[in-house]
């Protein structure tokens, strides 16, 4: 049983804890996303105590936006120390296909770390399970196959959930796909929606770590209600994008339930 409106009322009586290593681009974002969703975010990324930290924490989230070698080290520690404690991860490859370094990271922290949901664009996905895509700085282009096929096809490879955003999002557990039609175009038009949607994936599943299936696709209807209320009386992208907190804070549980659009694919 699908139920969003349920999932959000759980998360925000538990406000679990959902530790980021992210980026620089988009950490103000997506700790922001977090809050207004209801779970608390920590930002921590620094070697000496990101061990410490997951261990406190309802979920990990790990988004490779902007590279350094002592974030990967950061984010294997983490990863492991997360692994052990059977706390679910979540990874956003950002920009994977576009350079070795990327795509390489990405399949190491995936080889290493028991990984419970992969989020990504049809390029990075693609990349990531061997199929031809164009990914041209952070995003992609095109040539990246049937998105519903690459979660499919992914959520098998790693043995994990697998969610392929776009203007439809696919969420897969390798057997099982949903679809995802919530959402607006003004999302494209805002740096860094993606990895908050990342973000918001890694909230849902702190809160329904025993379903990710069903967490991950509520988590991406969940943002893209938020998004279509956002956009109502939106001006432009930044007018949008401050809306789209207040939305997210705003989020009713019966209204999600009602206005998310997840359908089996």
């Amino acid at each position: 049983m699908i139920a969003p409106g349920e999932s959000l009322r759980a998360l925000r009586e538990a406000r679990p804890l959902v530790h980021q290593i992210t980026n620089y681009v988009v950490m103000n974002e997506t700790a922001n996303a977090t809050l207004a969703l209801g779970a608390l975010p920590v930002m921590a990324h620094a070697p000496e105590e990101v061990e410490e930290m997951v261990g406190l924490a309802g979920a990990l989230v790990l988004n490779i936006g902007t590279l350094s070698e002592h974030w990967v080290d950061a984010m294997l520690a983490a990863g492991r120390r997360a692994s052990a404690n059977g706390t679910p991860i979540v990874l956003d490859p950002v920009g994977a296909g576009a350079t070795r370094y990327r795509t390489e990271t990405s399949r190491r922290l995936l080889g290493e770390l028991e990984v419970t949901a992969l989020r990504g664009n049809a390029g990075e996905i693609a990349t990531l399970v061997g199929v031809e895509a164009e990914v041209r700085g952070v995003e992609s282009i095109g040539g990246a196959g049937d998105p519903a096929e690459l979660a499919r096809a992914a959520a098998r490879s790693f043995g994990l959930v697998a969610s392929v955003t776009g203007p439809v999002d696919f969420v897969s557990d390798g057997e099982r796909v949903l679809s995802v039609a919530n959402g607006h175009e003004l999302l494209a038009a805002v740096s860094g929606t993606g990895c908050m949607s990342t973000a918001i994936t890694g909230c849902f599943l702190a809160g329904k770590r025993e379903a990710p299936l069903q967490a991950a696709a509520e988590a991406l209807a969940a943002f893209g209600v938020a998004a279509e209320d956002a956009a109502a009386g939106a001006g432009g992208p930044g007018t949008f994008h401050a809306r789209l907190y207040d939305a997210l804070a705003a989020l009713e549980p019966d209204a999600l339930a009602e206005q998310a659009r997840i359908e089996p694919s």
